[in-house]
């Protein structure tokens, strides 16, 4: 019987400026994410939609969290596999493209991990876990559409 993991977050608008949304352009899209026993997220929306360019948005979070669900899928089946990671590091990007119709859409995203591993032995390995552990992401196997992987793996020699 599979197990369920259940998630919580308290979102609160923060920009009300006066009005509310009786205009468009009258109110900020500031707002605060509390989740349980965690310090506060501080969330705007992108500046093209009139978001806090210096606050967290959405489509970073969501970029941000196929990242590091990679990476700890990564790191966990090379420590069961016998690969020791010594430093690892992603520069992930993601596209979206906006649609009148239905708002937007992400087109894809890119994980391009950075990996040092101990042994230049281990590197065939190495990169065949990359393919296990996107399998495995809870967040890779939620989302429809692709998430390629361009990973960058090194060894002392």
């Amino acid at each position: 019987m599979p197990l369920t993991h259940s998630y919580r977050a308290a979102v609160t608008w923060t920009g009300n400026t006066c009005d509310g949304t009786a205009s468009y352009r009258g109110f900020s899209r500031a707002h605060v994410v509390d989740i349980d026993g965690k310090p506060p997220l501080k969330g705007s929306a992108d500046p093209t939609f009139r978001g806090d360019p210096e606050l967290h948005k959405p489509e970073d979070l969501l970029v941000t969290a196929l990242s590091e669900c990679h990476m700890l899928w990564y790191l966990a089946l090379c420590s069961t596999s016998g690969v020791v990671v010594t430093a690892y590091q992603d520069d992930a990007r993601g596209d979206m493209v906006e649609d009148p119709d239905t708002g937007g859409h992400f087109t894809e995203v890119v994980l391009r991990p950075q990996v040092t591993i101990a042994d230049a032995a281990m590197l065939p390995m190495a990169e065949k876990l990359h393919e296990q552990a996107h399998s495995m992401c809870f967040i890779a196997n939620s989302v429809n559409f692709p998430i390629r992987h361009e990973p960058e793996i090194t060894a002392p020699q």
